[in-house]
């Protein structure tokens, strides 16, 4: 007799492991609050190679990452409204949360303080582990499913769930319009999004990066300038030049003086990368002296996500993706590895 709860699934059984597909794990116990997901595509994150690392802490082996999941609904509990069987719908980093505490009940879920539940290396409340999109098949909370629209495909689709919305979601609540100067650091799988995000919500665009390798593919994304950030003299004629700064990345000699400078007053530094290394110490002088906002932001509500959704579909926003078979899953994790996606890889069932 079939186990109606197990699934296929490439998973990582431990760190430094290749992946190897299996059928022993089960999906979540179902409930009258689930859905369940036939995958058809799955975006590689670079939060899925530092899980199978163990790089932000332990992990639960064995582990199914993927957080852009896309998928068919198969089935609906009878508390789900928004979704029916034969939708197509998306899952991102974040499946569960407690709906109870402030922050829930103010709309930022994404911040939940009792019971965040992670797409995999996590639990549900009933000890049940969480496995993510490197599989045929999804179960969980309804409330972090959401409908993709009509006029958006699906390979195109998985990208938006995690690094489509870790971009969206500060870019839109820092209010960046047509008055708004945004320069982007990072012209990679999350700076491209930030760069079409800004364009479309009418500011100039600044790329910023090491050196001008990406000068050209950030012009053709929609930047208005190209900024090489180890050119003194450059960086100086952009001296208080930008209302926002989005950081998606930058490399260890990251100081807080120069790049604050670069901002008007009041303007605002948003931090969305998570090196495993630990930014610079920040003086009080720089700090203040600056009168700047330093925020970060992680992922987005669910009512940003459906906004994203909206919005992207409305304005064309595409992300760069490379497609890859689910089967070459283990091509496609070192591909990604060695930095050779532009920008995004998208795995297929």
């Amino acid at each position: 007799m079939t186990d109606n709860n197990r699934f296929n699934a490439w998973a990582c059984a431990g760190k430094g492991k290749t992946l190897a597909k299996t059928n022993e794990l089960t999906l979540k116990q179902w409930d009258e609050d689930s859905v369940e997901l036939n995958i058809t595509h799955c975006g590689i994150c670079g939060s899925d190679i530092h899980t199978m690392d163990s790089g932000w802490g332990p992990t639960l082996y064995p582990c199914v990452v993927g957080h852009e999941i896309v998928g068919v609904v198969a089935k609906v509990g009878k508390n789900v409204s928004h979704l029916k069987v034969g939708d197509r719908a998306g899952v991102g980093a974040q499946c569960g949360s407690c709906h109870q505490c402030q922050n829930c009940k103010e709309g930022n879920e994404n911040l939940c303080m009792n019971n965040f539940v992670g797409t995999y290396s996590s639990k549900w409340p009933n000890g049940d582990k969480t496995y993510g999109g490197y599989a045929d098949r999804w179960r969980g909370d309804y409330r972090f499913a959401f409908k993709i629209p009509d006029n958006m495909s699906s390979e195109i689709a998985a990208t938006f769930f995690c690094a489509g919305v870790t971009t969206y979601a500060p870019l839109k609540r820092e209010n960046v319009n047509s008055t708004s100067v945004v320069g982007i650091m990072g012209i990679g799988g999350l700076g491209h999004f930030g760069v079409q995000w800004a364009k479309a919500m009418g500011a100039k665009v600044i790329g910023m990066s090491h050196n001008d390798k990406k000068h050209d593919v950030a012009l053709e994304l929609g930047c208005d300038e190209y900024l090489v950030t180890s050119d003194k003299e450059a960086m100086a004629k952009y001296r208080r030049s930008m209302t926002h700064i989005l950081c998606t990345g930058t490399g260890q000699d990251f100081d807080w003086n120069t790049y604050l400078g670069l901002l008007h007053a009041n303007g605002h530094f948003i931090n969305v990368s998570m090196p495993d290394w630990n930014f610079p110490e920040l003086h009080p002088v720089v700090f203040v002296m600056n009168q700047v906002h330093i925020s970060g932001s992680a992922i987005g509500s669910p009512k940003e996500i459906e906004e994203m959704l909206e919005f992207a579909a409305t304005h064309g926003v595409k992300p760069w993706i490379e497609i890859y078979d689910m089967d070459n899953v283990v091509q496609a994790v070192e591909d990604f590895r060695a930095g050779k996606p532009r920008f995004r890889i998208v795995l297929k069932n």
